[in-house]
């Protein structure tokens, strides 16, 4: 297919509109979009379709001149913004497979590799701690086997694993519920403009296309069908997120879950997804090893780092986590982990030196954490 060829898709994709895969189809028989764009401007359309769809499509081409279909095609193409159909080879091939394929998608940035595994990586929006703690353990780990990583650019799990991603050097790429010229949320233009260089965004919906709540569900079903399995880091019993793992099960896609305290509503969904029989993963290489058959476990930079702490530093360390711990609890757990009387004191030092080190982060008071390594 030629560039020419892909201004007239482009033309008949905005022209039909949104919702109808089933008419762009169906118009497949009556001829190529070049074709039905002359028959739209000479009138003769109309014999080949219904009154209502004959309007919708000659709304955008009364005359030849009131569209320019090669100048629309290549103002967008000069936004850096490129386009792919179900008929080129270049479409990615797992979106070929799903039962209701985007008929195109617009795309900035790098398309997903097809002789890379790729995992698409969702979650709450309203994430715990604990949730933006493992979704940028699984996006750097993931990124540094070489791993893509698919998800919706949405705040929260979705994109702090994308970002953990790509700080790992990795690929990623955010699938959009508007316009690829749109960021959406906002407050995701940092991690937006890092895509489009490094890794990737896409959207069945054509440029300048706002978010809708309508729209977001339709483009769950491609975050899925881009990848080889879903993993569900936090989730409520009833969410979007469970709407994308639905969708996956039914493209045929592994799907998997991070299990969590019982009493956590974030958890449940995932808790539920684990007893209906997803599979259960509490680390990445668990995940890895899964899809990887000569996966092998490395040492990762957390434990590089972490030997090059003093001992007495290395030994707090280890007692900790990202859950907040005041100092007393810590100074208890270290004379019962080590058989050793730690002086108050001197704890409340080594774990200063640590936050200056940027291994511990002070919680107000004397309650620390351990900082998240992604």
């Amino acid at each position: 297919m030629t560039e020419e060829d892909k201004a007239y898709v482009h033309w008949l994709y905005q022209a039909v509109g949104m919702g109808n895969r089933g008419l762009l189809r169906g118009l497949e028989e009556i001829g190529t979009p070049r074709e039905i764009y002359q028959m739209a401007v000479s009138g003769n359309l109309k014999e080949k379709v219904s009154k209502r769809y004959h309007n919708k499509i000659t709304h955008v081409s009364e005359s030849a001149a009131d569209y320019d279909v090669q100048g629309e095609y290549e103002r967008m193409r000069a936004q850096g913004i490129g386009m792919v159909s179900m008929a080129e080879e270049t479409f990615p091939e797992r979106l070929k497979d799903i039962p209701d394929p985007p008929c195109v998608l617009y795309y900035a940035g790098r398309l997903p590799s097809p002789k890379c595994k790729t995992v698409a990586l969702i979650g709450a929006r309203d994430c715990t701690e604990y949730g933006r703690y493992m979704a940028g353990r699984f996006g750097t780990e993931l990124a540094k086997a070489n791993v893509q990583v698919i998800s919706g650019m949405a705040r929260g799990i979705d994109g702090i694993g994308q970002q953990a991603a790509l700080r790992a050097g990795g690929y990623s790429m955010g699938v959009l519920g508007c316009g690829v010229d749109i960021c959406y949320p906002r407050e995701n233009k940092e991690l937006y403009e890092t895509l489009v260089q490094q890794g990737g965004i896409c959207s069945e919906y054509p440029p300048g296309i706002g978010p809708r709540a309508i729209l977001f569900p339709p483009r769950n079903r491609i975050i899925s069908g881009l990848a080889d399995a879903v993993l569900v880091i936090e989730a409520k019993d009833k969410s979007g997120t469970l709407i994308t793992v639905d969708m996956a099960l039914e493209q045929g896609r592994e799907v998997y879950a991070l299990p969590g305290r019982a009493t956590d509503p974030l958890s449940s969904g995932c808790n539920r997804l684990i007893r209906q029989g997803a599979g259960l993963v509490s680390a990445p290489g668990e995940l890895l090893q899964e899809l990887l058959a000569d996966y092998h476990a490395e040492e990762t930079g957390c434990q590089q780092k972490l030997s090059l702490l003093s001992e007495e530093q290395q030994k707090i360390v280890r007692l900790m986590d990202i859950n907040p711990q005041s100092a007393e609890m810590l100074q208890q757990k270290y004379g019962e982990a080590y058989h050793r009387h730690l002086p108050y004191p001197q704890l409340l030092h080594e774990l200063l030196q640590l936050c200056a080190d940027g291994e511990v982060k002070q919680m107000g008071g004397s309650y620390f954490a351990r900082c998240p390594k992604w």
